[in-house]
């Protein structure tokens, strides 16, 4: 496995690019607490600056969570593509209706009664700190083929079809 870090511009497009392919995370908070807190969460995007954007009730332990430390660590797997990825940051808690206009997805009315008008919606913008991603350049058969022919030969792979690295927004 080799690796890429990826600065700025590229930086985003990568984070761009995995987050949304894999589009559900685990979102985890309350970080100084062992087992972390964690639970799945839907990305409804990942913006043109990196900020990725979730939609959340008021009465969750997650907003409790964040009211007390905004500390967040958000894993991202896309297992079909064996592309992963791992976001530290800061989350922040939007109320306003412009913001919930803006972020607001119908599937969320599952969630809401009087949907995007409901006054328990908020928004989640999560900014990344630091991040890091682990992705195949083959994609998952290459790479399952590769293993399998190691495996039966008695030999090794050199994981030469993959990358990692940090992503610096």
């Amino acid at each position: 496995m080799s690796t890429q870090n990826l600065l700025h511009t590229d930086a985003i497009k990568k984070l761009k690019e995995l987050s949304e392919k894999a589009r559900f995370c685990m979102f985890a908070t309350d970080l100084e607490k062992l087992p972390i807190n964690a639970r799945p969460m839907t990305l409804q995007e990942c913006d043109e600056e990196g900020n990725l954007w979730f939609i959340s009730s008021r009465e969750s332990n997650k907003n409790f969570d964040i009211a007390d430390d905004n500390r967040v660590q958000l894993f991202f797997m896309n297992s079909s593509h064996q592309e992963y990825l791992s976001v530290f940051g800061n989350a922040f808690i939007y109320n306003d209706k412009a913001t919930i206009e803006d972020q607001w997805s119908p599937m969320a009315s599952a969630w809401f009664e009087d949907g995007k008008d409901d006054e328990n919606v908020t928004i989640i913008r999560v900014q990344p700190t630091e991040t890091y991603y682990w992705d195949t350049k083959a994609g998952r058969l290459v790479s399952l083929i590769s293993y399998a022919a190691a495996a039966i030969s008695g030999g090794r792979t050199d994981n030469s079809d993959g990358v990692e690295g940090q992503l610096t927004i």
